[in-house]
């Protein structure tokens, strides 16, 4: 029996798309948690929403976290409910604009 393809959702592709805007940062999760490594680093650097921090937990997993004006969120919540962000709106608007 023939393998089916997972139908890609076009709400979060969008947010994707959006998402490569957004500042990046790649940071190691060291001995903390992964969130818990992605919120001190948001204090210590003083990252400003909206950003994105990619969290590296082993060689294998990176974790990615969306920081917002509401506080920390994973990436992909925030890819598939990017209109419940005021801050991803302006970025979709430039978007559009652009196109």
């Amino acid at each position: 029996m023939a393998r089916r393809r997972k139908r890609k959702s076009r709400r979060r592709q969008e947010g994707r798309r959006i998402l490569e805007n957004v500042p990046q940062f790649s940071i190691e999760s060291g001995e903390d948690k992964p969130v818990t490594a992605a919120r001190k680093y948001i204090q210590t650097a003083g990252v400003i929403p909206p950003a994105l921090l990619l969290v590296k937990r082993n060689e294998h997993t990176t974790d990615r976290y969306f920081w917002a004006e509401k506080g920390l969120f994973g990436a992909q919540y925030v890819e598939e409910n990017h209109f419940l962000f005021p801050s991803l709106r302006t970025e979709a608007e430039e978007l559009s604009l652009a196109r």
